[in-house]
């Protein structure tokens, strides 16, 4: 429930049995929650060794990144994996290599965090047909690929429900790292909640850099300035989903003595600056961490690639954290909205 923190191990538990459900479904390259089951004997016959590509901004980032990395470290504690990880380029260019490195070394599975691996995981895919690989945030695109999706939209849509219902102002933000269709899942959401319960509350929207310039996600400047932008024209609570550009937001949101929403990870407890955990009212988590670690241990079991698993709502997949108990006072109204999406009473729109 929403008046908990998530538990990662019972989430695991959860999107564990998706994915080895799913494995033990058959194959197929369409958009379900499939796979086809195989005897691995790399995983069996050697140790297991997995390589992580990072997106821009690399581990520390406070938020997607270290929720990838969150789940790679588990499956070194928990599945005794081998580990390596490695960061992009600022600009990105050298994705495939990255992912070549760790072929080259040995590495097995390789996940690359980030729909701007898609092409290149594509690629060097096909290069490496021994070699299972997993991409967070893009579809399935080979038979040896598994795509690790989430549904943005409905924990954003709760974020939408709980700003809205703490605003004081009905004025609200959002601040977008990359103008693309990835991150307008989350605008839309976001939105949609927000209208839920207050139809006339305003809604500022400003993306940082346009679709293709990835330095929205790591440019802090950036974000304060959107974000101040908005807290002096009346917004009094901001949502990112902008990456490292996010620690921005929240300097805004403290100068402003307003309120900031986190994205991916609980911020409040990732954001080591006391002086901004606190205006963290809460942050709206996407589970890569569990998509990065089930797919590790899938593989381990004998999983192979070619399918699509999609974490959402009703395997906690997304959600809110509640760190700081700033929105305990509205558990019921959450709930009720997570409700009546899981159960199709609400279709949250994926694009503004």
């Amino acid at each position: 429930m929403l008046g908990k923190r998530f538990n990662r191990m019972a989430i695991g538990s959860v999107a564990g049995v998706m994915l080895m459900a799913a494995a033990a479904c058959g194959g197929g390259s369409g958009g379900g929650t499939t796979a086809s089951e195989a005897p691995s004997s790399e995983a069996s016959e050697s140790t297991l060794k997995v390589g992580l590509a990072f997106d821009v901004g690399g581990r520390g980032d406070k938020s997607f990144n270290d929720a990838a990395y969150a789940g790679l470290e588990k499956a070194k504690t928990d599945l005794g994996a081998e580990i390596k990880e490695l960061s992009p380029t600022a600009d990105g260019s050298n994705r495939g290599d990255l992912l070549r490195q760790l072929a080259d070394a040995g590495y097995n599975p390789i996940i690359g965090v980030g729909f701007a691996y898609g092409d290149d995981i594509k690629k060097t895919a096909a290069e490496y047909p021994d070699i299972q690989f997993a991409v967070v945030d893009s579809a399935s695109n080979g038979p040896n690929v598994t795509g690790l999706l989430f549904a943005e939209e409905q924990g954003s849509y709760l974020a939408g429900v709980a700003a809205a219902t703490k605003s004081e102002a009905d004025h609200v933000g959002f601040v977008g790292g990359v103008e693309n269709d990835l991150i307008k899942k989350f605008e839309a959401g976001f939105v949609a909640g927000v209208k839920s319960v207050k139809p006339d509350a305003k809604i500022d929207i400003k993306y940082l850099t346009p679709d293709g310039d990835f330095s929205g996600f790591k440019a802090p400047d950036k974000g304060k300035v959107a974000a101040e932008k908005m807290y002096q024209d009346g917004a009094d609570i901001v949502y990112h989903a902008a990456g490292d550009s996010g620690l921005g937001v929240f300097q805004a949101a403290a100068a402003a003595k307003k309120k900031a929403i986190g994205v991916d990870s609980d911020q409040r407890q990732t954001v080591k600056e006391t002086n901004l955990q606190g205006v963290i009212m809460t942050s709206m988590l996407k589970r890569v961490d569990v998509g990065v670690f089930e797919f590790i241990k899938a593989f381990q079991g004998g999983a192979k690639g070619g399918t699509n698993v999609t974490y959402d709502l009703k395997v906690d997949g997304v959600g809110l954290s509640t760190t700081g108990g700033e929105i305990d006072d509205i558990k019921d109204k959450l709930d009720a909205a997570k409700q009546d999406i899981v159960d199709g009473k609400i279709t949250v729109p994926t694009k503004p």
